[in-house]
């Protein structure tokens, strides 16, 4: 199989995190803002797109160069062999961005790039006319920094975080795989409680049992590079097929979730239930005070409201107050909780072990950590 250079995207912070789902994988891995570089061959790139939990794209890097005029940049991009990777039929829609760079005008940048590939496989193909487009797609993306471009091809298709479970979701839900992020970084293994008590649609406990009980995040969904036929549907069926074996069906989780809106908690059980983990956790509709652990040591982590999400600032900052309050009775717990407000810790009254920064989309957040007297 021919060997790619491949990039797995990640949101700002939690490259770190994709580096090391990759190192666990077998890849040697070099790790940039916004993403990390592997190498690998079709196979590969079903394992990234299947298993990956927290980041967001599996690309190749087609081409790299510099090109501060369009005809550079035309000359260099028809030079690249795009007909090995391209069928006659691709949909190859151009997506740009420019920061930096002589190239500035992202739609001018679009255009010659889509001009070049397009005369490249009209050579190649021996035609005169446009190329139907009517075949699978490939999303093209040309990203310029400071002169430098970079041609990708997206294999995922839609984002990693669309696992294909979550049906409803709440008025401001997590991302799925940002959710997988904040588990990793907590200190949780599958045999020590884990609670939520703003859990919401269920995302973050979700993620959790998917990771308990290792069932890999891609599983259920689709891919655009599974309609390429430089990627047979058999390399697909092989690595699902191997994750399927890879399921632990015998661990038994200690997972449970609370959310004062008993609209969210139904959302939650069915949410749990399309990702094949209903009954690995309880949900439970129930106020912040009314939670006593069963267990002595355990795992907080809560993505409570926070700026303009639901609640007034009054609201929210109550809630921080009873969070406060009621979790200092649980010395034993390790909390994590992901906020906006950067007045959280005054609320809360105690400052966190450590701080986070992390983005939820655009926002700027931090995960505040309470670590337990006994981690």
């Amino acid at each position: 199989m021919t060997n790619y250079q491949l990039i797995a995207t990640a949101a700002a912070g939690i490259e770190g995190l994709v580096a090391n789902e990759l190192k666990d994988m077998g890849y040697q891995v070099q790790t940039e803002n916004g993403r990390v570089r592997f190498q690998g061959d079709a196979l590969d790139i079903a394992k990234a797109n299947i298993w990956l939990r927290t980041a967001d794209r599996i690309k190749i890097v087609f081409g790299e160069f510099k090109a501060t005029t369009f005809e550079n940049l035309f000359d260099q991009t028809y030079a690249l062999p795009w007909d090995n990777i391209l069928t006659m039929d691709a949909e190859f829609p151009v997506a740009g961005k420019s920061i930096k760079s002589k190239l500035h005008s992202v739609p001018n940048v679009q255009r010659i790039v889509k001009k070049a590939i397009s005369k490249k496989m009209q050579d190649v193909y021996a035609r005169k006319s446009h190329l139907p487009e009517t075949g699978a797609k490939y999303q093209i993306e040309v990203a310029i920094r400071n002169d430098q471009v970079m041609l990708t091809i997206d294999t995922s298709g839609s984002s990693l975080f669309k696992r294909g479970y979550r049906e409803h979701k709440g008025a401001a839900p997590l991302k799925e795989n940002m959710a997988a992020a904040l588990v990793k970084l907590t200190t949780w293994h599958k045999d020590r409680p884990l609670y939520d008590p703003t859990c919401g649609s269920g995302t973050i406990l979700i993620e959790a049992a998917l990771i308990g009980r290792n069932i890999a995040p891609g599983l259920k969904r689709s891919f655009d590079a599974e309609k390429w036929l430089l990627l047979d549907q058999s390399v697909w069926d092989k690595v699902r097929t191997e994750a399927e074996s890879q399921i632990d069906h015998d661990i038994e989780l200690d997972i449970y979730g609370t959310d004062i809106d008993h609209r969210m908690i139904e959302i939650a059980k069915d949410n749990a239930i399309q990702a094949g983990v209903g009954g690995d956790i309880t949900f439970k509709q129930m106020q912040l005070s009314d939670y006593v652990p069963d267990r002595e040591y355990g795992i907080l982590i809560s993505n409570p409201p926070y700026g303009d999400r639901m609640l007034s600032e009054e609201d929210v900052h109550e809630l921080y107050r009873q969070m406060g309050n009621i979790y200092r009775d649980m010395p034993t717990w390790s909390k994590y909780i992901l906020t906006s407000d950067e007045q959280f810790e005054e609320f809360y009254g105690e400052e966190a072990t450590k701080k986070r920064k992390l983005y939820n989309g655009s926002l700027k957040v931090d995960l505040y950590q309470f670590w337990s007297t006994k981690r």
